[in-house]
């Protein structure tokens, strides 16, 4: 449009001017004409003959005073020369993304809605469900066309003379009052857009050829709707760069400032729309990840955080890379599947965040582990340790949260259980006979969790949680789902205490290795000490067993700290008359920690609970 030959044009006046007072300057400060060959390098060639002939200064000091003249002269005029600048660049961007804005308008109106609106007159599907789901885009289409697109191409052809954008928008501002109901009608039009696209055929047809061409640019019918949502603070965010950098006396900011009070009024019926089209957003990257096979894309989905993490096996000690997408009301479990284009995952499970429970849990093997729990699938996990160390960093205290793992009786059949692992139990934990690898394998219970043996799980019922599937489940399980009652057995034995029930309230617990007196091989066992039965030390084959190997009453006993040359390093001996009972923990630092309870409790007195660490998991259910 030539402007900036008009700029540089302006700018060689600018030049020649202060080029003369240079010369006037450097006059003055030697009193003479001397100095002004000092500054003939900097002239022109028109000025280099009006001084041609001049005598150079000698003065060194004159010298100095002359460049530091010229250089604040020079400072001034690129000042202003940037303020200018920035003002240009304002409106040229403002000029810029309204071009791109009215093609994207035009996508909309005169593609998508003109050919849609063909098939709906040939009674293909509604026409009222175009109408409804487009708006009044093609209002909003022509006033930007038609209007404020050539107002501002106009203004910027004549900025050299008219250098102001702030009389154009306090014009034509007050049309943006029809992008309210643009607004408003949005979340309809996204749940339109979902359901016909499912409903009809040719409906998602339509949409799906004019995505695959070139002018839609790989982008989503949604992803094009949710611009006139943005674009009406993004003018908002634009003006007021604009005012900050207009000088205060300037003639355009009266204009300019009613311009940003009309559009700030517009906007503000795009705010609460801006934060949902964000999260529609986002929504639909992840439909895209997942394959665009779940049904996710809907304003009611509000996305919260994702993430990798590991899951641990029920049946091994193996975890597996997975990926958590967590939404208001529910949690997406996922595989990741291998993608050249990007992640990809596909959903094993979804669960829903209505009575979803999560719990810490505690596994030797894998540290910061955590239980996810809903009605349809319970899940044993564990954070990464970058995870970790992120909640670590920022220093918040979180309430630990230790609860019961086993489903409630009100809710067997009804919320999938955490199942048991296998490695956390040693015996059936329904009769307490050993398990086997051959006659008394494990098995789990569908509606409790818990690991036992065949004959205990010989009973099948239906469990509301899995769609009322027939599943195999323990007699007890199978006594109260089917209402007949549960038997009551022969009573508990001193040993038939649950490990985990004393486990949580326990002065202290976790494995040590164990050989009892005249033992050759050393046992690893899970030792508790209850708080309730603080001068016993309850030894079992796992975590998860429901009776004990054996108990020690601590009262008596002597505490022999050092160990002998056939024992392990960090052992210790607990010795009276002839029982005698050596351990050995995995360090020297969890050894000192078990003799200083463990010799408390000889005396008779009540030892108290060493002082840990906070569990990290606990920072890790904030994410939840």
């Amino acid at each position: 449009n030539g402007v900036v030959a008009q700029m540089d044009q302006d700018k060689e006046t600018e030049k020649k001017t202060s080029n003369s007072m240079r010369i006037e300057t450097a006059e003055l400060v030697n009193g003479d004409l001397e100095s002004a060959d000092q500054v003939e390098d900097h002239l022109s060639p028109e000025h280099r003959d009006r001084t041609d002939g001049e005598s150079h200064a000698e003065n060194e000091d004159s010298e100095k005073a002359t460049e530091t003249v010229q250089k604040v002269e020079e400072g001034s005029l690129e000042h202003k020369e940037t303020n200018e600048q920035k003002l240009y660049k304002i409106a040229s961007e403002l000029l810029h993304t309204e071009k791109a804005y009215v093609a994207r308008l035009n996508l909309l109106d005169q593609v998508f809605c003109t050919k849609m609106t063909e098939e709906a007159n040939k009674g293909t599907f509604p026409l009222d469900v175009v109408k409804n789901i487009f708006s009044n885009i093609s209002s909003i289409h022509a006033f930007h066309s038609q209007f404020l697109l050539p107002g501002l191409e106009k203004r910027m052809g004549e900025w050299t003379s008219t250098p102001r954008i702030g009389d154009i928008l306090q014009k034509l501002t007050p049309f943006l009052k029809m992008y309210a109901e643009y607004v408003k009608n949005f979340d309809k039009a996204m749940e339109l857009l979902k359901q016909w696209t499912d409903r009809s055929p040719q409906f998602k047809a339509i949409i799906q050829e004019i995505q695959s061409q070139e002018i839609c640019g790989n982008l989503t019918l949604q992803h094009h709707m949710l611009e006139p949502v943005q674009r009406v603070p993004r003018y908002e965010m634009l003006l007021k760069d604009y005012l900050k950098k207009l000088p205060q006396d300037d003639p355009d900011r009266s204009d300019a400032e009613k311009s940003l009070e009309i559009i700030s009024t517009a906007a503000t019926h795009s705010n609460s729309a801006i934060r949902k089209s964000e999260n529609l957003k986002k929504l639909m990257e992840i439909y895209e990840m997942l394959g665009e096979e779940e049904d996710i894309v809907n304003p009611s989905n509000e996305f919260i955080k994702e993430g990798h993490i590991l899951k641990l096996a029920a049946r091994n000690t193996s975890a597996m890379e997975r990926y958590l997408f967590l939404f208001n009301n529910m949690l997406l479990y996922c595989v990741p599947k291998f993608s050249l284009g990007g992640p990809k995952y596909t959903v094993r499970t979804r669960i829903g965040i209505d009575g979803m429970k999560v719990l810490e849990t505690s596994n030797e093997d894998y540290p910061h582990t955590f239980q996810v729990s809903g009605k349809e699938r319970t899940l044993e996990l564990q954070a990464f340790q970058e995870t970790i160390e992120i909640f670590q960093q920022k220093n918040e205290s979180f309430k630990s949260a230790l609860k019961d793992v086993e489903v409630s009786v009100s809710e067997l059949g009804k919320r999938a259980p955490r199942w048991i692992r296998d490695n956390e139990v040693t015996m059936c934990m329904k009769c307490k006979e050993p398990f086997n690898a051959i006659t008394r394998r494990r098995h789990h219970c569908r509606a409790c969790g818990y690991v036992v043996c065949w004959k205990c799980s010989d009973n099948k019922v239906q469990l509301e949680y899995d769609n009322n599937k027939v599943n195999k489940v323990c007699r007890d399980c199978y006594c109260i789902l089917t209402g007949e009652g549960v038997t009551e057995g022969k009573k508990k034995g001193i040993l038939e205490i649950e490990a985990a029930q004393i486990t949580d309230s326990s002065i202290m617990c976790g494995f040590l290795q164990h050989l009892a007196e005249k033992g050759k091989i050393w046992q690893r066992v899970w030792c508790v000490i209850p708080e309730k039965e603080c001068l016993v030390l309850y030894l079992y084959g796992a975590p998860q067993d429901v009776k004990a190997l054996c108990t020690i009453p601590l009262l008596g006993y002597n505490v022999e700290d050092s160990p002998r040359q056939t024992e392990p390093p960090s052992s210790f001996r607990l010795s009276q008359s002839k029982s005698v009972h050596s351990f050995a923990a995995e360090t020297e630092e969890l050894k000192q920690r078990w003799l200083k309870v463990i010799r408390v409790a000889v005396t008779g007195e009540m030892p108290a609970r060493p002082e840990t660490n906070d569990h990290p998991v606990t920072l890790v259910k904030k994410l939840f």
